[in-house]
Order: structure tokens, then sequence, then C-alpha cells
């Protein structure tokens, strides 16, 4: 039985009814199961038993909520992050902070200084100048940071073009031809601890084959280093494992990405980091929505539900699929569009789409909406983030409010405008 499934007619997160848990909070709402979190990352571990050193950290990007970090956290994962902000979520969330990676390729100085002072893992290097000037703050207080220096194998991971990171002309990393005399640069440097690479080619990636390329290109690298003298002794392997969105695409199997692993980096004797998000989160949400209209349209009928491209972003930014489904189905179908209220054609999460036939006031949700799903939203229209509710067993909690659009900005008017009446136009 999976995590979402029909219960009696009616769809459950658990041993919850959706219908539930839309009278208490109201729709949109996110809605995540912890056994779906707790499985999924059970199961990428033990598709990793025959890596004898490894670290996991969840890619906070994907799902940045504190009670998502915190069943992850009890499953021993750390966190791979990208901003100062998602440092705070992840202490907070109560990941220790030597499990804490800083990615990501515009740091500031005061997130550098933030990570520092936190005593975090290790940061991935982006670029030369990050190293030196991160060397330059660590040495200032007397310390050494560990580093990892990211490269850019120039591999097409063959996902969406908007996901794409390890090809020549992604802004992430350094080239690899140029790796070896970076890193014999940025080694002398006295406030740095630069032990180890790393490597991120993508997201959503079903095919290993680019993933093997990459990794390969890391370990020719790996021991040219040593070769040189250096000290090499952690490499992050990234994330970026996909999962199924719509029927008949595949999940990523996890089980030969294991074994395709072990066997690349047989040799490396090296602690092997792993960055997984969507494949852990993804399927362990979705987005819990209400129908509005059934307006009739010139082709096709438009479903008008009451989330929207802010509440989740993906099929506006990347034609994403999530697939549409009733919480009460009866069992009937119809081919629809299924659109949000925000002013924007790109307002759209399915076009002539067979699902569910559904009505005015029924209760709907879109699966796989874990993964850069509330991560994303935003408030645009004036629209309020929405809520998001953790089950687990047959309990339920609101881990995040609905917050109105004012709150979220803290807009004010101008000084001079606080004494001054609105002029009216006649």
């Amino acid at each position: 039985m999976t995590s979402f499934h029909l219960r009696g007619g009616e769809m459950h997160a658990e041993a919850v009814s959706l219908a539930t848990i839309a009278a208490n909070v109201g729709t949109p709402a996110y809605v995540y199961s912890a056994d779906a979190l707790r499985r999924s990352a059970q199961r990428f571990r033990a598709a990793l038993g025959k890596v004898p050193r490894k670290q996991l950290m969840f890619a906070v990007k994907a799902n940045p909520s504190l009670a998502v970090l915190r069943v992850l956290a009890d499953q021993n994962y750390g966190a791979d992050i990208v901003s100062g902000g998602e440092l705070d979520c992840a202490l907070r969330a109560g990941i220790t902070a030597n499990h804490i990676v800083f990615s990501g390729v515009g740091k500031s100085a005061p997130e550098l200084i933030a990570g520092l002072d936190a005593g975090i893992g290790r940061f991935n290097l982006e670029h030369e100048r990050e190293g030196q000037l991160l060397a330059a703050l660590a040495a200032a207080r007397g310390r050494r940071a560990p580093a990892l220096l990211r490269i850019n194998p120039d591999v097409d991971a063959g996902t969406h073009a908007k996901i794409t990171t390890g090809r020549s002309d992604s802004k992430f990393g350094v080239p690899a031809d140029e790796a070896l005399a970076i890193y014999d640069r940025l080694a002398a440097l006295p406030g740095l601890d630069l032990h180890g690479l790393a490597v991120h080619i993508g997201s959503q990636i079903t095919d290993l084959a680019p993933l093997e390329v990459a990794y390969r290109k890391v370990g020719d690298l790996v021991r040219a280093l040593r070769q040189k003298g250096h000290r090499v002794y952690h490499v992050d392997l990234g994330g970026g494992l996909g999962v199924s969105y719509r029927p008949g695409q595949p999940d990523a199997d996890v089980e030969a990405y294991g074994a395709m692993v072990a066997a690349v980096t047989r040799d490396w004797d090296i602690t092997l980091l792993f960055e997984p998000g969507r494949l852990i989160a993804a399927q362990a949400g979705v987005l819990l929505t209400r129908v509005l209209w059934v307006k009739p349209g010139g082709t096709h009928p438009f479903v008008v539900v009451d989330a929207a491209m802010n509440d989740l972003a993906r099929p506006a930014l990347y034609d994403a699929w999530h697939e549409f489904a009733a919480v009460r189905p009866s069992g009937k179908t119809f081919a629809a569009d299924v659109v949000g209220p925000v002013c924007e054609t790109g307002d759209t999460f399915a076009r002539a789409r067979v699902i569910d036939r559904v009505g005015e006031g029924d209760l709907a949700l879109f699966h796989t909406a874990g993964a850069y799903g509330a991560a994303m939203a935003s408030t645009y229209n004036c629209r309020p983030l929405v809520p998001e509710v953790l089950v687990d067993g047959n309990r339920h909690a609101v881990i995040a409010d609905r917050v109105a659009a004012h709150a979220v900005r803290k807009q004010r008017l101008a000084p001079w405008m606080a004494d001054a009446p609105a002029v009216r136009a006649a």
C-alpha cells in the first residue's frame, strides 16, 4: 500500500482522510507523509549498502520544512544547503552542523561566515575566488575551513535544460581540465582544508549512464590529485536521481545506482557524500486543492481549482506533469484543461488530459508534489502561502501556517504617506 491511497472510496494520507485535512485547514494545502519519507530514505541507504564509507545529506532546496527535515534527521540524514536561510532551517530542525555541506554558486561573505561560525562539515567551492575568500575569512578566525572543489565534468545529464548543471556552459563548478591547477593553488592557502572533490550534473535523472561518465571523470581526478601529493578523502557525488511523475515514466533504479557507484568507486578508498532531494521527498507529498468551477471551453472544459502556479510552479516553469486526481473518485472520467485562478495563461496544470470527472466544490489533489512544491511557492497576485501538513499514521499536524502576502513581505506606506488622506480620482 502506498502512503497516499484510496480507503472506502476516499483518498487518504496514511490513515488520515484528505477530506478531514481539508475541513481542518482549508485548501489549497500541501500534505506530506512521514512514512513515505522514511521509506524513501531507508531505500536509498540500503541501495548503497556496498559503499563502505558514506554520508547522506538531504538537499534542503527540495523541501525546507522543519518537520520534514526532522523526519530525515531521525534517519541520520544530514543537509545539503545552498543559502544562509537553508543553514538556519537545517540547524533549527536538529541537524548537527558537522552533517551540513554548503553548496551553491553564489555564497555571500555573510553566508560563508555563518557556515564557519556554525562549524559546518564542509563547503563545496564553486570557483577559485570563492575559495580564496573562504580561506581569508577562516584564517581571520584562526581556523581552517573544510572544503571540496566542485568540478564541472561537461556531461549532459539528459534531463530538462533548466535543471542540467554539469555541461560546460553551466554556471556550476570549475572546468575539469582546470581542476588540478586550481586545486594546487587553493590547497596551499593556510585558511583552507581542501580535501576532496564534488560533482552534480543535474536533477530528475533516470538514465544512469551520464552519472557513471561523470563519476569516472571524478575518479581520474582523484588519482591525479593523489599522484601530486594531495590529500583526497571525501568526494561528494551529488544527487539528481529522478522519480516518476506520470504513468509509464520510470523512477530511477536506485538499486542499480548503488551497484554502479560501488563498482566505479571500488578502488577510491574514500568517504562518499550523496545529496538526494527529489528522490526522497517528491512522492511523499501532494497538493490538496478544491474545484472552484468547471467552465465551458472551446475544445475542452476548464477545471478551475483554487491552487495556482504560485503554489506549484513546476508546470509553469518546466511544463512539468503532475497527476491530477479526485479525492472521492466516481470512476468516471473526462478530458479537460486543469487551470488555476492566477491571471496568467501559464497558470495551467494540464491540457486536454483525461482526468477523474470532478465538479464544483469537489476536492482533488496533485500527486508527487513533495519536492520543489512549497519550496518554490510565491505570493504572486497577493495570494497567501499555503499551509503544510504532516501526517504520521493516524496523526496529522499543521507544520506551516497559511500566511497572507502582506505578512510575508511586511509592506508599509512611505513615512510621508501615513498621515495624508488618499487622493481619489474624480
